[in-house]
This record gives C-alpha cells, sequence and structure tokens, in this order.
C-alpha cells in the first residue's frame, strides 16, 4: 500500500508529472487534475506541509556584517538549525525551481524572477496550518471530462 500509483507512466515521466503538480499546487494554491493524479499529488504535498510546520520557528537569528557600496552595514539573517536544513534540502530534492515571469507572457530573462518556494512554504503555508493536524488540502469533484470521461477534480490548499 506504500506504492504510488502507476499513472500509465514510467517511472520517471510519473516522478515528473508529480514534482510538477505538487510545486504548481504549492505555489498557486490551487490545481485543476484528473482524480487519481490529485490523490498522489495530495500524499507528497501533506507530507511536505507537516514537515515545514514541524520545522518552521526551527531557526535562529544571526547578524551579519557585509559591505555595500564601500560601507559596513549590519543584517539580521535567518539560519537554519541542522534538522529545519535537512528538511530544507527534502524539500528541494521534490519540488522544481519556480520562475516567475512577467503578466505579458514575454519571457525575458531581465524581468523574470527566480521565487524560493521553500521559504515561502516556511513564512506562509507553514503558520497556516500551525493548528490542523493534517488534511491541508481539498479535492472538489467538476464531473467527467469530455474527451475520455475522467473524473476532474480541483486540488486546493485549505
Amino acid at each position: 500500500m506504500a506504492e504510488y500509483r502507476k499513472l500509465g507512466r514510467t517511472a520517471s515521466q510519473r516522478k515528473a508529472l508529480l514534482r510538477n503538480q505538487v510545486t504548481n499546487l504549492l505555489y498557486h494554491g490551487k490545481i485543476k487534475t484528473t482524480e487519481t493524479k490529485a490523490k498522489e499529488v495530495r500524499r507528497i504535498a501533506e507530507k511536505l506541509i507537516t514537515l515545514a510546520v514541524k520545522e518552521k520557528d526551527n531557526f535562529e537569528e544571526v547578524e551579519v556584517t557585509v559591505k555595500k557600496n564601500g560601507e559596513n552595514v549590519t543584517k539580521t539573517i535567518k539560519k537554519d538549525k541542522p534538522s529545519r536544513l535537512n528538511a530544507r534540502r527534502k524539500m528541494l530534492s521534490v519540488l522544481y525551481p519556480v520562475v516567475e515571469t512577467p503578466a505579458d507572457g514575454r519571457k525575458m530573462r531581465s524581468q523574470s524572477k527566480k521565487v524560493d518556494l521553500v521559504s515561502h512554504i516556511f513564512d506562509t503555508v507553514a503558520p497556516k496550518y500551525e493548528s490542523r493536524n493534517g488534511g491541508y488540502t481539498r479535492m472538489v469533484k467538476l464531473g467527467a471530462r469530455r474527451g475520455d470521461a475522467a473524473e476532474v477534480v480541483i486540488l486546493e490548499l485549505i
């Protein structure tokens, strides 16, 4: 029972599909997919959110002096403790990097920016679910898809 559903794909295709959908779910907050894919994505996403909730406060703030324009500037940064660093690395092994592009659709390197999705999960997603013990996602059934009659759902973060 611990295995994944095969989803009619090879192992590498299945892993890429699930990683992509989990990344999109955690970045956008909801995705539209088939019911069987949503059940697999839900398993992975809930494990990552649970990991983030457990480790969200496990850091120490350190003051660092850096040179900026010839002047010494003191900055406060968050330094992860070992267990949070381990959680961060586990998340990075599952999630794809997210690049935010401009709204007009042009993929210009100068205007696109990388999003630190793991920090987003620790800083915004995990505090929302601090008081919950699991059940971070909701599946809303939309009915059968027209072409192949597959059951389509919206998987969203509560």
